[in-house]
């Protein structure tokens, strides 16, 4: 048997094994008690780390709904030690999803995507600057963090670049969320923080652009 028919059969298993995880277990994951799962640890350490790992199981599995881990948290530990907590939790999460994009590839991501509204935006956006495209998709609510990991490292984004921005754009409302709690909509309607982001969009893309010119055109000065 060829090498890569093994490699395609193993992804194959691999996603078949995460859907039929998923949808097996879908009641107990989208109604997550993070409390719960904490109430027992022997120590703080030991609480956290049980933290990271259902950000690890999030990002596999992509059921858990991230708002309730973020108000989960934000209860369990008073409001610094929550944010830091939340915001490793991230950099698991979207680390963990970026390397299985990697490992199912390009084509099985695509596929996945594709047809689906964050899918058709991901692809209109990858034709302009991706460091502007990877800040964009997490301050932005209205795309998935685990599709769009996915989408990053299928198709072969620099993670560190990657990494920063993806906790940068997403610790705005992680932070809102810990802090707040769901009363955040109470205070800021969720139409608002999307067009609040929406708005945000010309902006960052202008001052991207403008810096990418900037440096163009002193490396250019440089070479003459």
């Amino acid at each position: 048997m060829k090498k890569e028919t093994v490699k395609n059969i193993i992804k194959i298993v691999f996603a078949v094994a995460v859907f039929v995880t998923a949808i097996v277990n879908y009641d107990y994951l989208s109604n997550l008690d993070v409390r719960v799962l904490i109430a027992g640890a022997s120590s703080l350490l030991i609480a956290e780390l049980i933290i990271l790992g259902v950000y690890a199981v999030k990002a596999v599995l992509m059921v858990i709904p991230a708002s309730l881990i973020y108000i989960s948290v934000g209860m369990a530990f008073d409001w610094k030690r929550a944010v830091i907590v939340n915001l490793l939790g991230i950099a698991v999460e979207v680390t963990v999803t970026f390397f299985m994009g990697k490992f199912l590839g390009k084509d099985a991501v695509e596929k996945k995507i594709r047809n689906t509204k964050a899918g058709d935006k991901f692809f209109s956006m990858l034709d302009k600057n991706r460091n502007a495209a990877i800040f964009l998709m997490r301050l932005i609510p209205a795309f998935p963090i685990d599709f769009s990991s996915l989408f990053m490292g299928a198709f072969d984004f620099k993670f560190l670049p990657y990494l920063l921005l993806s906790v940068l754009g997403i610790a705005p409302r992680v932070i809102a969320f810990t802090i707040l709690g769901d009363g955040i909509y109470e205070l800021i309607p969720m139409k608002y923080i999307v067009l609040a982001a929406i708005c945000a969009i010309p902006i960052v893309i202008a001052v991207l652009m403008t810096k990418k010119y900037i440096g163009r055109k002193k490396k250019t000065e440089e070479n003459q």
